[in-house]
C-alpha cells in the first residue's frame, strides 16, 4: 500500500479528526487515526465510541488498503514539515515510512480491521443547514448547557424541528438560552438531545462556512455530513425538560441598556462580590439603573450608576453575574432589554438589535435570593 499525498492539506484534515480523539482511552485502538486507502480516495477516520468523524482526501495512488496509524505522533511530525509531498509507504515489518524531501520516518502501525465501524443510521430523517447557521445555533448555545452527569439531559443541546423553524434550547437549571431559526425548517417534526462534544467539534469547523450541512437522526445517532467530512455520534438518551414552562410570560418591567456598558459594568463590580455566591445586585429606578457588589466577609464591596431606559415599577434583583456576563458575552447585539416581573422570578434577556432575518433568541437567568 502506498500513496503521495500533500503535507499542509494531510495535516489541516487530520488536525481537525484529532479533536475527536481522548487523551486517555479504554481502546488503545482508539489512540490512532483509521486510514482506509481505495485508488485516489484516503478515508481518515477517528473515534471514541461515542462520536466518529471521517474526512474523504485526496490522494496520488493506485493501492488498496487500510491501517491504523498513531494519532499523536503523526500530527507533531506533521507539524514541523514545510509545504511538500510526502510518500506513505506500508512496509512488510508491520511499520510505515514517510518520506519527506528531508528525509524518511517510520512509525509502527496497527491492523485497520480491530478499529470500531461507525454506526449506520436505520431510516433516518433528515434536513438540510446552511454551515453558519448551525455553528452560530451552537455557539448562541452550548455556553448555557449543564455539567451534571446526574442529569444526562441537560448536558447536551436540545434540537427542534419542525416545518415552521429549527429551535435549539440548553439549559442548566441556573439560565436557559432559547435560539430559534424560522428561515430553515425540517420536512418532519423531530426532537434529540446532543452531546456537547461533537457540537464543539462542529462549531469550530464550520463557523463561516458556505456549505450546506445535512442532518441525519433516529431515536439513538445522528449523523452531519457536509463537503468531504461525516460526523456521527450518539444522543443522549431522555427526554428533555418542557422549557416553556419555566418561560415566564408576564413581564411588565423592562430595562433597556447599552450591552457593552452594562458588561462592563457587571464584570468590574462583580470582581468585589462574594466568591462563592458571585452575586451582584440591580436596583431600578426611573432612568438609573445601580449595580452593586459586596463581599462582607472582606469588606469588599463596589456600586456603579448607569442611565437606561425603563418602564416599570421601581425593583431590586440580584443575579449571578457569571452568567450575565456570558449571556451578554454571546450576543452580538448593541443594546440589549432585561424583562422583569417580581424579584424572585427569572429575567428574560433578549437582544434589541443584531439579528438575522428569521433568526430569534431568548435568555432566561434566575434570579438569586438578596439579603436585605
Amino acid at each position: 500500500m502506498k500513496f503521495i499525498v500533500s503535507s499542509t492539506y494531510l495535516l489541516k484534515h487530520l488536525q481537525v479528526l484529532g479533536g475527536v480523539i481522548n487523551n486517555s482511552n479504554t481502546l488503545p485502538i482508539l489512540d490512532n487515526f483509521l486510514f482506509d486507502l481505495k485508488q485516489n480516495e484516503l478515508t481518515v477516520s477517528a473515534s471514541d465510541l461515542e462520536t466518529t468523524m471521517s474526512s474523504v482526501l485526496k490522494v496520488d495512488s493506485e493501492n488498496e488498503g487500510t491501517i491504523a496509524v498513531p494519532a499523536r505522533l503523526l500530527l507533531e511530525t506533521l507539524k514541523t514539515f514545510p509545504e511538500q509531498p510526502l510518500t506513505f509507504v506500508v512496509e512488510d515489518n508491520n511499520t510505515v515510512e514517510i518520506s519527506s524531501n528531508h528525509g524518511k520516518y517510520a512509525l509502527a502501525y496497527a491492523d485497520g480491521a480491530e478499529f470500531p465501524k461507525a454506526v449506520e443510521l436505520a431510516n433516518p430523517s433528515s434536513t438540510v443547514i446552511m454551515g453558519d447557521i448551525l455553528a452560530t445555533a451552537i455557539s448562541k448555545t452550548i455556553f448555557a448547557a449543564g455539567n451534571d452527569d446526574l442529569r444526562p439531559v441537560m448536558s447536551g443541546v436540545f434540537f427542534q424541528f419542525s416545518s415552521e423553524n429549527l429551535t435549539f434550547v440548553a439549559t442548566d437549571a441556573h439560565k436557559l438560552v432559547k435560539y430559534q431559526r424560522s428561515d430553515v425548517s425540517a420536512s418532519q417534526v423531530a426532537e434529540f438531545i446532543m452531546p456537547k462534544k461533537p457540537l464543539n467539534l462542529l462549531k469550530g469547523i464550520l463557523a463561516g462556512s458556505e456549505s450546506e450541512v445535512t442532518i441525519e437522526y433516529n431515536d439513538s445517532n445522528a449523523k452531519f455530513s457536509f463537503e468531504d467530512t461525516e460526523l456521527i455520534c450518539r444522543l443522549i438518551d431522555g427526554k428533555y425538560p418542557n422549557y416553556e414552562a419555566v418561560i415566564p410570560k408576564e413581564n411588565p418591567n423592562k430595562l433597556t441598556i447599552s450591552r457593552n456598558q452594562f458588561l462592563s459594568s457587571v464584570r468590574r463590580v462583580s470582581i468585589f462580590s462574594n466568591k462563592t455566591t458571585h452575586q451582584i445586585r440591580l436596583k431600578i429606578a426611573g432612568a438609573e439603573l445601580n449595580i452593586s457588589a459586596e463581599d462582607i466577609d472582606y469588606s469588599n464591596k463596589a456600586e456603579e450608576r448607569l442611565t437606561c431606559s425603563y418602564q416599570g415599577d421601581d425593583m431590586q434583583i440580584g443575579f449571578n453575574s457569571r452568567f450575565l456576563t456570558e449571556m451578554l458575552n454571546s450576543l452580538g447585539a448593541d443594546d440589549v432589554s432585561l424583562e422583569m416581573s417580581l424579584p424572585n422570578r427569572a429575567g428574560i434577556l433578549t437582544p434589541v438589535d443584531g439579528l438575522d432575518e428569521g433568526e430569534n433568541i431568548t435568555m432566561l437567568v434566575m434570579p438569586v435570593m438578596l439579603n436585605s
